[in-house]
């Protein structure tokens, strides 16, 4: 008879598809830790269907529109911090690509949008991003800003799509087909890999801006208008990665 640890190491080795039959072998051990085991591997097996289903709810708007061609998802990260620039993602997936976890980036730790952002550049078709800096935003405001970005993200993939499905906005001055879905990001596996690509590369911009400026805590904030955030802009001035546009307010009032 096997030892509970060499069951478990059995359960831990198995792949996924092995699991129903280990548990069918096992159903008569009669010992706890062994029918411990069982539940545990049943309730991971339960939570992969689950998530499963999930996934394949977000796949509605590829399924619908993939008769036309290449599905890419478009969204953005960083419209509303005080620094840094606004990144745009647009990302093409396989047919039925499984990325399990694969949901709106905000719904995301830091270390899981790190794993799923490597997962997605390994299994997308094409994935690629837009960036449009401080100054432009500046220049031109952050919403046309954010747009600037779209195009340059889908300008860059090859091969080119044939449809958009974009978080919530229709991009100007492209040729493509459009469709705007709001809280896409939660709504298509397409969107939401472009949000992981592109908040995971806007974080980790800010990352290397936090070593050229450490004052600023950009590493933690990422930018935004945290209370820390705007504690540093008041001790050391603005940066040259500020938007200008958006910090006036914290030094209204003040000589």
């Amino acid at each position: 008879m096997k030892s509970m640890q060499e069951i478990k190491m059995e359960f831990q080795n198995a792949a996924e598809e092995e699991i129903p039959e280990l548990c069918r072998k096992y159903r008569s051990d009669s010992r706890k830790g062994v029918q411990s085991i069982l539940t545990q591997a049943e309730k991971r097996m339960e939570k992969l269907r689950d998530e499963r289903l999930r996934l394949e709810k977000m796949r509605a708007y590829e399924h619908h529109y993939e008769h036309l061609g290449y599905v890419c998802g478009i969204d953005e990260a960083g419209r509303g911090p005080f620094a840094g620039p606004v990144v745009a993602g647009a990302v093409i997936l396989p047919k039925d690509c499984e990325i399990l976890g694969l949901n709106d980036s905000k719904k995301i730790s830091e270390k899981r949008r790190e794993e799923l952002y490597e997962e997605i550049m390994e299994k997308a078709i094409a994935a690629e991003t837009g960036l449009i800096g401080p100054a432009r935003i500046d220049e031109i405001n952050i919403l046309q800003a954010t747009y600037e970005a779209m195009r340059e993200a889908v300008g860059k993939l090859n091969p080119q799509p044939q449809i958009l499905l974009n978080d919530a906005v229709t991009i100007p001055g492209v040729d493509i087909p459009q469709v705007p879905i709001v809280k896409g990001d939660g709504k298509s596996v397409s969107i939401a890999a472009a949000s992981i690509i592109a908040k995971v590369t806007r974080d980790r911009l800010m990352r290397e801006y936090d070593k050229i400026l450490p004052q600023y805590g950009f590493a933690s904030h990422k930018g935004y208008g945290s209370q820390e955030h705007i504690e540093a802009l008041r001790k050391y001035g603005p940066s040259p990665i500020h938007r200008k546009t958006f910090i006036k307010n914290v030094f209204e009032g003040r000589s």
